[in-house]
């Protein structure tokens, strides 16, 4: 009753998901960094996250992994895994999973290195949901692994996805450095319950970018950019004597902090500040 992608690009690795299941991102999706990721799904079990994510981190590889982890588990046949590392992917479709139910793996050579997927998905309207993951993620090349899983996600969802509807949708990506603070969390988003699942989750994901990206594309804060900002800022009650001091207060209540610049303002913020001040 789900339909995932599990991805390693450059130092990055992620999850996506969606399904008519409440909050799926709390059961299928699990990253490490330096390790891998993993989804659980079809009668999912849990321990399988950390399971096979201990066996990666051990250099086994991803389909020894799911091999190892489903042998020992009498409920493997309706069980449905996918697993990527450094050294490779893996996709496992049980044989009591109900239809359509089944996966694909692949890689690509990209800057930065080999991008691995594995693609699943059980009680989808048919194989053409993970080809269709698998053709809009190979299409992204380029582009941060965030974005390629939610695509990818949403290539699925148009093809019909989960056979029963849309409930649940969650996206993470570990990458080393990013993130708040730095701590290496650079996406992790959940859609517990909507009736548009993935396309809530990508309009999250661009907020995700706003709040917890650095700045992008800035501009001089002055001349007509400076009068321009001051007085959008004046018409939200923000009126310092200083430019940048009224846009740090406001850039502060608004939590934009990461993306601020001495002498600058980055242009998704001064279009957000439009977009308030229209």
């Amino acid at each position: 009753m789900t339909f995932s992608i599990v991805a390693r690009q450059g130092g990055s690795v992620g999850v996506a998901v969606a399904s008519k299941f409440i909050a799926v991102g709390a059961v299928v999706p699990q990253t490490r960094l330096g390790v891998g990721a993993v989804a659980t799904q079809s009668f999912a079990r849990v321990a399988y996250r950390e399971e096979v994510l201990a066996l990666l981190d051990q250099g086994v590889s991803p389909a020894d992994a799911l091999a190892r982890t489903t042998a020992a588990d009498e409920d493997r046949d309706r069980r449905q895994l996918g697993a990527v590392s450094a050294e490779g992917q893996a996709t496992f479709t049980g044989a009591g999973c109900m239809d359509w139910a089944g996966g694909v793996t692949g890689e690509l050579a990209e800057d930065g290195g080999t991008t691995r997927y594995a693609i699943q998905g059980n009680i989808l309207v048919g194989e053409q949901v993970v080809l269709e993951m698998e053709r809009a993620f190979r299409a992204g090349a380029g582009r941060p692994l965030a974005h390629r899983l939610v695509e990818a996600l949403l290539a699925g969802d148009a093809a019909g996805g989960d056979a029963r509807g849309r409930q649940g949708a969650a996206v993470v990506v570990a990458t080393p450095g990013a993130g708040y603070d730095h701590a290496g969390t650079e996406v992790d988003l959940r859609v517990d319950d909507h009736p548009q699942a993935p396309t809530e989750l990508a309009r999250l994901l661009d907020l995700n970018d706003l709040y917890f990206s650095g700045p992008e594309d800035v501009v001089p804060l002055e001349g007509d950019v400076a009068d321009e900002v001051a007085t959008r800022l004046r018409t939200l009650g923000y009126d310092a004597p200083q430019v940048e001091a009224a846009l740090g207060e406001w850039a502060g209540v608004e939590n934009y902090e990461m993306r601020l610049v001495p002498g600058g303002i980055d242009t998704k913020v001064l279009q957000r500040l439009r977009d308030l001040t229209a």
